[in-house]
């Protein structure tokens, strides 16, 4: 790994992602998770502020950053929400099948390289009865943002821990199986068009 990976990307990735706009997001989409929770991406903390701890039973935080991770650490504590870390690729969820009552990922979706395995496996770990909550930027409709999206991303992806701009986050939640219930989606007030188109909703494994 890296020294720029290591030791600049975490606090990269923990200031951008805690702005006001993207604060905002997240208070709409996290207090909706309940009962046993995988967050995917959960490096950081920064969605411990928002849970209700009187709906969650345990967050099981998945990431690829050790260091993330720890700070995550911290913030479950701080908040006094239940919390084991998971040190792994979402590709590879260590968990049984039906096992979570919500899967959550704020984020996240943008900088997995093998996405739809990942997909797959949250598909797998959530019970029949669970939801799919995400919260994700993406690429825009709008044609003239959108080549500026995928003309930037190589560049992006190398000094933004994988991220893509230019996924549909959506069209890959659906594809994965999942049906979406509901779905909203804006550019974020008072951000780069670029990085602001924002999807956000919750998804299920069946009708």
């Amino acid at each position: 790994m890296s020294l720029y990976n290591r030791y600049v990307l975490p606090w990269v990735i923990r200031k951008s992602c805690a702005s006001k706009p993207i604060r905002k997001q997240r208070e709409k989409v996290v207090p909706l998770a309940e009962g046993r929770v995988l967050e995917i991406g959960a490096g950081g903390g920064l969605n411990f502020p928002h849970y209700v701890k009187s709906k969650v039973d345990m967050v099981l935080g998945l990431d690829i950053s050790a260091e993330l991770l720890d700070l995550a650490e911290e913030q479950a504590a701080r908040a006094r929400v239940p919390f084991e870390s998971v040190l792994l690729d979402a590709a590879s969820i260590p968990l049984e099948r039906n096992e979570v009552d919500t899967v959550l990922v704020t984020y996240s979706l943008c900088s997995i390289d093998d996405l739809e395995p990942a997909l797959n496996e949250m598909y797998r770990v959530l019970k029949p009865s669970g939801k799919l909550i995400f919260c994700e930027h993406g690429v825009a409709p709008d044609i003239q943002v959108s080549r500026m999206q995928r003309a930037l991303t190589p560049l992006w992806r190398r000094f933004g821990g994988g991220c893509r701009l230019d996924r549909d986050l959506p069209g890959e939640i659906e594809k994965a199986g999942f049906q979406i219930r509901w779905l909203e989606q804006m550019y974020l007030p008072g951000t780069w068009r670029v990085v602001g188109w924002n999807s956000w909703g919750v998804a299920k494994t069946s009708v």
